[in-house]
C-alpha cells in the first residue's frame, strides 16, 4: 500500500482525498475526503483573471488541507488545477501561492487529462464488485467545464467543453451584480442554447446522440456536485450522504422534474432543500439543466451517480 494525497481544484470547489492504494490488487482505502466551495472561477469568464478574494479563499482551504496531508503522512501529493486556472491570465499567482503552502506545484491539466482521470476514478469500481456493464459514457459537470469520456475498460474518446454551472450562471443569470431569482424563460433558453452548441462540439470527438439507448448499451455515469445534488433530491435524503447517493440511479423523468423545480424556485426556496450545499444554491439550476440536456441528447433513461471521480483517478495515477 502507498499512502498518497490528491487535490482537485476546480472552478467552484477544491477537494482533497488521502488514501492508501495498492495498484496490484486495485484496492483503495480512503482515509479522508473533503470538499470546500471556494469559487476560484469567480468572474473569470468575464475578466479573464482570478479575483484576489477568490485566490485567498482557495489558499485558506489549501492551508487546511496541508495540515490534513501532513497529519496523515502522505508520501506523495498531486495537485490538479482545472478549468478556471486554465483560463486565467494571472494563473502564475495561483501557482506560486499553492507551492508556498503545500510545497507542490499545481498541474494545470488539460481538459482531456481531466477527462481521463475522471473516467478512471468513476469506472474502476463499476468494473469490479459494484458491477455496471460497460461501455460507459462518463460526464463530469464542473463549475467551468464539462468533460465527456467514452470507453470500456479504458477511455477511448474524450472531450472537454466550456459549459459549467458557474460559467453559465455568471454568463446568463447575472444582471447588475445580482442573480435572477428565479431566472426568466429567455435566460433559461440562452443557457440551453449554449449547452446545445457545446454538445455539438463534444460530439465531434465523443459519440453522444442516442448512444445511451438500451439498444446501444452505454451506461451514463454522472460525476460532481450538480449530479450528486440532483441525486440527493431525487432520493429524498434528509442531508447530503455520499454513501446513499454513490451508485444510485436517477431517471430522466426525475431529472426533468427536479430541474423544472430548481429553475422555478427562489434562492430562499433552494437553500431550504436538505441536501443543498450553500455554495451550490445559486448555480444548481444551470448544473441540473446541463445534466438534463445531456440525458436528452444521449437518450439515457437513467444516470448512474458516482461519488468517485477525478480525485480517485489522480490517486491511482500516483500510487
Amino acid at each position: 500500500m502507498t499512502r498518497v494525497a490528491a487535490v482537485d481544484c476546480g472552478t467552484n470547489a477544491i477537494r482533497l482525498l488521502v488514501a492508501d492504494a495498492d495498484p496490484a490488487t486495485g484496492e483503495l482505502n480512503e482515509l479522508d475526503r473533503q470538499m470546500k466551495i471556494v469559487r476560484l472561477g469567480q468572474g473569470v469568464d468575464r475578466t479573464g483573471r482570478l479575483a484576489p478574494e477568490a485566490l485567498e479563499r482557495t489558499f485558506a482551504a489549501c492551508r487546511e488541507y496541508g495540515e490534513v496531508i501532513r497529519g496523515l503522512g502522505a508520501e506523495r501529493v498531486r495537485f490538479a488545477a482545472t478549468s478556471a486556472s486554465r483560463d486565467a491570465e494571472n494563473r502564475e499567482e495561483f501557482v506560486r501561492g499553492v507551492v508556498e503552502i503545500l510545497g507542490v506545484e499545481p498541474e494545470v491539466i488539460t481538459g482531456d487529462q481531466e477527462a481521463e482521470f475522471s473516467f478512471t476514478g468513476a469506472t474502476k469500481e463499476l468494473q469490479g464488485p459494484d458491477h455496471v456493464a460497460g461501455p460507459y459514457l462518463v460526464v463530469d459537470i464542473g463549475g467551468g467545464s464539462t468533460e465527456f469520456v467514452e470507453g470500456d475498460e479504458r477511455a477511448r474518446a474524450a472531450r472537454s467543453v466550456d459549459i459549467g454551472c458557474v460559467r453559465l450562471t455568471e454568463r446568463h443569470l447575472v444582471a447588475d451584480g445580482r442573480i435572477s431569482d428565479p431566472p426568466t424563460q429567455a435566460q433559461i433558453a440562452a443557457i440551453r442554447g449554449d449547452v446545445d452548441r457545446a454538445l455539438d462540439l463534444a460530439e465531434r470527438t465523443v459519440p453522444l446522440t442516442r448512444v445511451c439507448r438500451p439498444a446501444d448499451g452505454h451506461a451514463l455515469v454522472g460525476l460532481a456536485g450538480s449530479v450528486t445534488t440532483v441525486a440527493g433530491i431525487a432520493l429524498g435524503l434528509p442531508e447530503y450522504d455520499p454513501s446513499k447517493s454513490h451508485h444510485s440511479r436517477v431517471t430522466v423523468d426525475q431529472v426533468r422534474e427536479i430541474t423544472g423545480m430548481l429553475l422555478a424556485s427562489t434562492h430562499a426556496e433552494r437553500s431550504r432543500i436538505p441536501v443543498m450545499h450553500p455554495g451550490r444554491t445559486d448555480v444548481i439550476g444551470a448544473g441540473s439543466l446541463i445534466l438534463l440536456s445531456i440525458m436528452e441528447r444521449t437518450g439515457a433513461q437513467e444516470v448512474v451517480v458516482s461519488e468517485h471521480d477525478i480525485l480517485d483517478g489522480l490517486v491511482w495515477s500516483i500510487a
